[in-house]
């Protein structure tokens, strides 16, 4: 029974010689139609060629497992057709191919080029010993011609061929590959010299082609042998055919050619620009040219007929002689166009390509105008750069799926769709291509199988990317990485929260502003040289915005002491720098939180502790549950309090974004508001008078009313929301009008009654009769 390995396949699955075996082909005669078909556009494909160019022919390799006739009959030319079955599972397992293997039609024409391509290269190998296999003077290339009319695509390689014998070992067992024996035998042999670069492993490629057809003919000449032959199938069949090539016209000097009958509603994919989008897409860079059939055009002047009789000045007839008119029009015609130009930059020494070869390259391979801010090309597989592009930088730091970096294998295009397999999602920034002949790939060869060479691939590819972006912030132009920051910080932060074992990578790169920077942003590694001599932590906070940090009230303290604070205004800081927690020994420390240390403590302090600790719980009994403790702060200068979080709880600035997210839980935010931490400054008058209210043991309805007024105002000056503004408010107003009372005239007010309950009676207006001027009565 056959069945398909399940090994990592060590390149990207070729088809063998022609390694992927064609899948099932028609069992009958082919009809006189399918004939004509094929002669006439043959006809085409000859005429357009010059005496340098014979029909070339894609080749499969040799040796598989024949399987017996079933009959044999005679077509309208007299050669004989021998039909055959495939083998058991063999229908059921290339359903499976056509209908579940592979995502992509497209791929279809990225397996057969790669088939020509392992053809061309098993020639020119096999030529150095045997001169006779290329006494054909045929170039080595790959030509594809299209019908958009019909619908037919035939690619035509002047590779190795196939003798009869290898037709029915190669496209009557799937997973048969040609290639693969190919490098087997060399290597049982010892050969030395052995070439590795043949692209197919598993035969299956060849089978795509039924993705797209209906039908499918394989004309194969081996330099081996003086016949060729025609194998034929379809999509649906369990059978298929073989007869011997008896037309003349439709010979082939070598190697073998593909003609696709496509489906009803694939005949797009012959549209000759679709084809040559394909090539340049999938297998640009292969070693052997290929050329497209194209509608080109040339401009050319013709003459045209002139006007009737004109005018006659003056009614003299003219003398001189009439000069004739024409007119541009262009003349189309249809040739042969080089598909493949570029040459893979990533072979080259790097030493030996320029910045603008590199630029150039980076803009034609993924479609940019502006160049790159960085490159990095080492060894001979893998070509990194730094993107400028920022027009889709809100969706890739959210996509799970990048596109950024292309994968091939042999230098044929595999995919630019992984997830994560390669490269992280919070570099998809960096765009690059990765050449490689180990990596695993399932059969379809579009999903890359998690391995040990994948694991070290990434590892190496990230360490790459980090130093090209340190080699950024390095650059003696400032300018380069605030540009890269501006565009890409974001994602660099998405990394600290993402890849933990990138934590020392991505920490030099990060940049905040400070409480001593006058709108510069620094490094973390600037922010340790400028540390005090017994500062042990990194202190920052977390805002909206640099203004309203730098007047919050928890920056007192550090500002009268020349501690130098990190500010954090972007949503995403807050969680990167809680995910760091360290950075070269010193920890990350949120000044808007309790159990801030700026020193020892002296006696005074700790005396001023004690004698307000009954003043913090007489605050406590009337705040309630709205705090978990009051406390004497440490952190204060000028402010009479501040409302801190719990070390565990939210910040103000956190608390502001979770409200923020859809669905948030009530009850977590019910949880984190009573980890409040109320902090007074006992130096202020404020304080000072609460203080002595509560040595009085009084229960001032006015005092109680100051504490709660104390209370809303911290809460707004530490950057929290109060849950009832008007309320708010109307505290604020009540308290200026006893402040206001008795002031420059202003009538009395009751002092015990809150100005929004007081009554005021209506009073009626008296009337005055107005008096004249000058007759007072």
């Amino acid at each position: 029974m056959h069945r398909i390995s399940r090994r990592s396949v060590s390149t990207i699955l070729r088809y063998g010689g022609y390694r992927r075996n064609v899948v099932s082909l028609s069992s009958a005669s082919p009809s006189r139609l399918i004939e004509n078909e094929v002669k006439s556009d043959h006809q085409r494909y000859s005429s357009a060629l010059s005496g340098k160019y014979h029909v070339p022919c894609l080749s499969f390799s040799p040796m598989s497992c024949r399987y017996e006739s079933t009959a044999a009959a005679s077509d309208s030319t007299g050669a004989t057709v021998e039909k055959y079955e495939y083998q058991a599972e063999v229908s059921r397992l290339m359903d499976l191919i056509v209908n579940s293997l592979y995502s992509n039609k497209e791929v279809f024409l990225r397996e057969l080029i790669s088939n020509a391509s392992d053809a061309l290269d098993k020639l020119r190998f096999l030529s150095v010993t045997n001169q006779d296999l290329i006494k054909e003077a045929v170039d080595l290339d790959i030509r594809i011609q299209t019908d958009k009319d019909n619908g037919i695509i035939t690619i035509t390689d002047t590779g190795i061929g196939m003798t009869r014998q290898e037709l029915v070992d190669c496209l009557g067992t799937i997973a048969q590959s040609g290639t693969a024996k190919f490098l087997k035998a060399l290597k049982d042999s010892k050969d030395a010299g052995a070439d590795s670069n043949l692209i197919g492993q598993f035969g299956v490629g060849f089978y795509s082609a039924f993705l797209v057809s209906d039908k499918v003919a394989v004309a194969t000449k081996s330099p081996k042998s003086d016949k060729q032959y025609v194998w034929e199938g379809e999509a649906n069949a369990s059978t298929y055919t073989i007869r011997e090539e008896t037309d003349p016209e439709k010979m082939l000097p070598r190697g073998t050619s593909i003609t696709l009958y496509l489906k009803r509603d694939d005949k797009g994919f012959a549209h000759p620009e679709r084809v040559q989008k394909l090539v340049k897409n999938y297998s640009q860079f292969v070693s052997f040219p290929i050329y497209t059939w194209q509608e080109k055009g040339f401009t050319k002047e013709v003459e045209v007929d002139e006007d009737p009789v004109e005018a006659k000045e003056d009614g003299q007839e003219e003398q001189t002689e009439k000069k004739k008119k024409t007119k541009k029009v262009v003349e189309k015609y249809w040739d042969w166009e080089l598909t493949n130009e570029t040459q893979p930059i990533w072979l080259r020494n790097p030493k030996e390509v320029t910045t603008e070869e590199y630029n150039e390259f980076y803009r034609s391979t993924f479609g940019e105008y502006l160049d790159p801010l960085a490159s990095s090309h080492f060894t001979t597989e893998i070509y990194l750069v730094c993107s400028t592009n920022c027009t889709s930088r809100k969706d890739d730091i959210v996509n799970f799926k990048t596109k950024n970096i292309r994968l091939y294998v042999k230098r044929i295009f595999i995919s630019d769709d992984f997830d994560g397999e390669l490269f992280p999602r919070y570099l998809s920034f960096i765009k690059g291509v990765v050449d490689s002949n180990d990596l695993p790939l399932n059969v379809s060869r579009e999903i890359l199988q998690e391995s040990r060479i994948v694991r070290i691939m990434k590892k190496r590819l990230v360490k790459k990317a980090f130093d090209m972006i340190l080699g950024i912030s390095m650059s003696e132009n400032r300018d380069d990485y605030e540009k890269f920051w501006e565009n890409f910080g974001k994602h660099l932060k998405l990394g600290c929260i993402e890849d933990r074992d990138n934590h020392k990578r991505i920490a030099p790169l990060l940049r905040f502003f400070s409480s001593q920077s006058e709108g510069e942003m620094i490094s973390l590694d600037e922010y340790v040289e400028n540390m005090k001599t017994d500062q042990k932590d990194i202190f920052y906070i977390a805002s909206d915005s640099v203004e309203s940090a730098k007047n919050t009230p928890f920056l007192e303290k550090l500002l009268e002491k020349d501690l130098e604070v990190l500010i954090l205004v972007d949503p995403i800081d807050e969680v990167a720098i809680q995910n760091l927690k360290s950075y070269k020994d010193k920890n990350f420390v949120d000044i808007s939180k309790e159990g801030l240390d700026l020193g020892v403590e002296n006696e005074e302090k700790a005396e001023e502790k004690q004698e307000f600790g009954k003043t913090c719980d007489w605050i406590k009994k009337r705040l309630g549950d709205k705090v978990a403790s009051v406390q004497v702060s440490n952190r204060l200068s000028s402010s009479p309090c501040v409302l801190l979080t719990g070390k565990f709880g939210w910040s103000a600035n956190m608390e502001r974004l979770m409200k923020a997210q859809q669905g948030s839980e009530s009850s977590a935010f019910d949880f984190m508001k009573s980890r409040r931490v109320f902090e007074i400054n006992p130096s202020h008058p404020v304080i000072k008078s609460l203080h002595f209210a509560c040595k009085s043991g009084s229960e001032d309805e006015e005092a109680l009313r100051a504490v709660d007024l104390l209370y809303d105002a911290a809460l707004v000056s530490s950057g929290f929301t109060p849950e009832n503004p008007a309320l708010l408010g109307g505290k604020i107003y009540e308290m200026l009008g006893l402040a206001l009372s008795n002031k420059w005239g202003s009538p009395q007010l009751d002092a015990q009654q809150p100005v929004s309950e007081q009554i005021h009676e209506p009073v009626e207006a008296e009337i005055v009769e107005p008096v004249e001027a000058g007759n007072q009565k």
